[in-house]
């Protein structure tokens, strides 16, 4: 659905002359894009990239806090968290492939006050500084059949038709080392979204969890989880012992805390987005 409608959009631009490319203000944000990317795309359709993930950010989002964007993109979350935030917070946003923080610091310059309150890290997460980094990660969702450049020579991905990218200039660091050079700010809340790599994130982050247990917005995707030899066991298991629950984005009903019940939640190729925190 998402080809048929870029395919006509194309069309009717093109009989105006215009191309894929082009700068739009959406939500008070102003965005370079390129309509032949899925996120893109969603951004210039009024807005609706992840919606109910913007919803609830928005609610639940302290002002002057600090708050990590993990799996940044081209920046839709990280900048609608620079505006929950207000001018005494701050987000530190982390991205690891060199398409998507290209564009990620591009749309941060047609930002200036917004891009003030942002920290934007070109770096690949893991469970300790200077491990070795993939060649290359899943951050495009091509609409059209010209390659991105950075782009490697793989298929798209068989279920959610993503195209990898490549990381040759990140470097990894853990979150813990990360904020630990920012002085162990008090993190509120970690939008957390990585294609698989959340229990390596997670792995690097114990001081975080342990002294700041942040609300987590993030994605329950089991069948990325077991491409990157991890699990939604393991995932589940960085945030049972802290007292966490798990809610459901949209309805905020609680879910089930076992693995279990949890996989029954989502098909195969699926995913559902969770709030998680720690209640007490």
């Amino acid at each position: 659905m998402a080809r048929l409608a870029y395919r006509t959009i194309r069309f009717v631009r093109s009989v105006g002359g215009q191309t894929d490319k082009c700068v739009v203000t959406r939500g008070g944000v102003t965005y370079d894009l390129d309509l032949g990317e899925g996120i893109d795309f969603a951004i210039y359709l009024g807005n609706i990239f992840e919606r109910e993930t913007r919803r609830a950010l928005s609610e639940l989002v302290a002002p002057s806090a600090t708050v990590l964007d993990v799996g940044a993109n081209v920046g839709a979350h990280t900048l609608h968290l620079a505006q929950c935030v207000g001018p005494r917070g701050q987000v530190l946003a982390f991205e690891p492939t060199e398409f998507a923080f290209r564009k990620l610091s591009r749309n941060l310059e047609l930002n200036p006050a917004l891009a003030a309150r942002i920290t934007a890290y070109h770096c690949f997460l893991a469970a300790q500084d200077n491990v070795e980094v993939p060649t290359a990660i899943y951050s495009s969702w091509p609409l059209s059949s010209a390659a991105a450049e950075g782009a490697t020579d793989e298929a798209l991905h068989p279920k959610h038709l993503g195209q990898a990218m490549k990381t040759l200039t990140a470097q990894s660091r853990s979150l813990d080392s990360v904020l630990a050079e920012q002085g162990n700010p008090r993190v509120q809340l970690v939008k957390l979204d990585v294609d698989g790599f959340e229990c390596q994130i997670l792995r690097g982050a114990k001081t975080l969890l342990q002294e700041s247990r942040p609300i987590f917005v993030m994605e329950f995707a089991p069948y990325v989880l077991d491409e990157r030899g991890a699990s939604l066991e393991e995932l589940v298991s960085h945030f049972g012992p802290l007292g966490y629950r798990f809610y459901h984005e949209r309805t905020k009903a609680l879910l089930p805390s076992s693995p279990e019940d949890l996989r029954q939640l989502v098909g195969d190729g699926a995913s559902i987005n969770v709030i998680a925190r720690a209640d007490r």
